[in-house]
């Protein structure tokens, strides 16, 4: 058998943590927790109805909302387009203006394209040399007729971490809503929806140690009559997102957002201790650089790219699952585009991998990982030095 290789691909999916795995499996099969939660009438439905709102009472804690905000999908692509084209349907007028960045995720940049195509203006933003989009750049971006600002809390490329807080005070001020595509960061970032200035947030269970297919929209009380349903058919979540729900995938939601708000300080500190003895080790590796704010940022996530010579990353892809690019621009092998909006060359981004660490990653895994690019690394001599966060 041959044997597996080191995983350092969490942004890319996280596995589905046993203690997880458990409360998905009690609501499967004649035995479990089948039943629809939509069939309050008997013991079934009643039982099931009570996991899916347990469910959302945890999600709606890790991140400091009320539960009958969260809203619940089949991930957070789904959670993105009924943000952004239900909030520009429900204005019953055509025009207007959105803001987003060049950075973002295909799940908005497709979505924005789509509504370019409908008649709503966009502004792309440009990230600053550290990868970010500050409130500043929102500012001077906002227009009378903007009606939505669209950006992620953690890029899922760079880790990089962007001022939320300071740009909903922003567009709160204009009228505007506020969506935040918070993939990457529930569980990682401190998220308290009760005080942010955020009107719609995106969720995905797959990216916390959940299984995928089910992700979560929170609704603030702004957006709450100004977001059109994008599915219809009976009315579900409060007519925002109708299908029968899948009790077993929202349990198993629930209980991923529970454990990463037990285990929330531990796991930071622990992987912010294993990002600098990986960065440690690795800075003496010939023209290696670190994208993205060196401070800014959450732990889990680094983008290296590598000086010219022999570095190969399809050698090193045999050892290490990593990501040469993000798994939105994978499936079309083109150079990334958050790197190119970056200001990398194609070049450059095609020697550059992402490094993501998660719950499993253990010293060994990063001492392992550390020989392996090493060898694969040209010994040329440097020109960059890895930024320190």
């Amino acid at each position: 058998m041959n044997k597996r290789p080191l995983y350092f691909d969490y942004a890319a999916t996280t596995p589905v943590d046993e203690r997880v795995i458990q409360v998905m499996v009690e609501c499967l099969g004649f035995k479990g927790n089948f039943g629809n939660p939509a069939s309050s009438s008997h013991a079934f439905g009643q039982q099931a109805r009570r996991s899916v709102e347990l469910a959302r009472q945890q999600v709606a804690q890790l991140v400091g909302a009320a539960p009958e905000q969260i809203v619940w999908t089949s991930g957070a692509t789904e959670s993105n387009n009924l943000a952004l084209k239900g909030v520009a349907q429900a204005r019953g007028v055509s025009g207007g203006h959105i803001i987003t960045s060049q950075i973002e995720h295909k799940a908005i940049l497709d979505t924005a394209s789509q509504l370019q195509t409908a008649g709503v203006a966009v502004t792309y933003l440009v990230p600053d040399s550290d990868g970010l989009i500050t409130p500043e750049a929102v500012s001077e971006a906002m227009r009378d007729d903007t009606f939505l600002v669209s950006l992620m809390l953690v890029n899922n490329e760079l880790g990089t971490l962007n001022d939320i807080p300071g740009i909903g005070r922003v567009v709160r001020e204009r009228g505007a809503l506020l969506h935040v595509d918070a993939a990457q960061g529930a569980g990682k970032v401190a998220i308290d929806l009760a005080q942010w200035p955020v009107d719609l947030m995106s969720f995905s269970a797959h990216k916390i140690y959940g299984p995928k297919g089910i992700g979560a929209l929170y609704v603030g009380p702004r957006a709450q009559q100004r977001l059109q349903a994008q599915i219809h058919g009976g009315g579900h979540e409060g007519g925002l997102r109708s299908g029968t729900l899948a009790t077993h995938q929202i349990a198993a939601m629930g209980a991923a957002f529970a454990l990463a708000a037990e285990h929330f300080d531990e796991e930071a500190a622990t992987i912010a201790r294993l990002r600098e003895r990986l960065l440690e080790q690795l800075a003496d590796v010939p023209g290696l650089r670190l994208n993205g704010s060196p401070a800014q940022r959450i732990p889990h996530t680094l983008s290296l790219t590598f000086g010219e010579g022999e570095f190969n990353p399809a050698a090193l892809s045999a050892s290490i699952a990593f990501s040469a690019t993000s798994a939105c621009n994978s499936a079309s092998n083109a150079p990334s585009h958050v790197l190119l909006a970056l200001g990398l060359d194609a070049r450059a981004a095609g020697r550059t991998i992402r490094l993501s660490l998660g719950r499993f990653t253990t010293e060994q895994d990063i001492d392992q990982a550390v020989q392996l690019i090493k060898a694969s690394s040209a010994s040329a001599p440097a020109f960059w030095a890895v930024a320190q966060p």
